[in-house]
């Protein structure tokens, strides 16, 4: 089987050749273009996901000798998200190489979050059937690398650390409210607005719910620690 061209570049990007073309070629494959003669990735991206999570756990003890598992394991569920396995998918242009029905292509399925981190967890999976475990941990070290070095950050739950900073003032927990929303549907902005009771409030706009609440818990506490 020959690779097309877009897929050569791919794996130049990721850094692997694939002996077995078709395990690239199936990861690449979303559901709504499958049949019975054309598998999907859904079963690659199951087990990708337990690959990318062992390889991260490795890391993570590797990186802090000394932490507990109570400060190891956010920053494993920062690394391991979906969002973030999307961001390294976009950073990788996986978007560009998928196989997608039209219904998908048309609603802005190279874009969307889910599709783009299952589709980043089914290449983990198709590098380790393809080579091995040793293979794919090279391939999620070189990509994630930046990310795990800056995970400490990067793992603070904004939203659990004001709602700690609040409970400790007698306040009640924050209120997130949906101040608007823009955008086509396959690519919405949202725009959360955090309150406190004591009058204190910040806003914040991404393209999911959850990354805005986050974002302006986040604001909110770096305002509220610097008074």
């Amino acid at each position: 089987m020959n690779l097309s061209s877009d897929l050569k570049a791919f794996e130049g990007r990721i850094g692997h050749s694939f002996s077995d073309p078709e395990l690239i070629v199936r990861a690449v494959t979303h559901s709504s273009v499958s049949s019975a003669t054309r598998a999907d990735n859904q079963r690659l991206e199951f087990l990708g996901d337990r690959v990318l999570g062992l390889v991260m756990a490795q890391a993570l003890l590797e990186d802090d000798k000394t932490a507990p598992e109570g400060t190891l394991a956010p920053r494993y569920n920062a690394l391991v998200r979906k969002e973030t396995c999307a961001d390294v998918a976009r950073d990788i242009e996986l978007g560009a190489v998928l196989k997608l029905g039209r219904s998908e292509m048309m609603s802005g399925g190279r874009r969307k979050l889910a599709l783009l981190g299952d589709a980043m967890e089914a290449v983990i999976a198709a590098v380790y059937l393809d080579s091995g475990f040793e293979a794919a941990q090279a391939m999620i070290l070189r990509l994630w690398g930046p990310r795990i070095k800056a995970v400490e950050e990067d793992a603070r739950d904004a939203k659990t650390a004001l709602q700690e900073w609040a409970q400790a003032r007698g306040e009640t927990p924050p209120r997130y409210v949906e101040t608007s929303r823009s955008g086509p549907d396959h690519a919405p902005v949202f725009t959360i607005t955090v309150e406190l009771a004591g009058g204190h409030t910040e806003t914040a706009t991404a393209g999911s719910k959850r990354q805005a609440e986050q974002a302006a818990a986040k604001a909110l506490l770096t305002r509220l620690e610097t008074k």
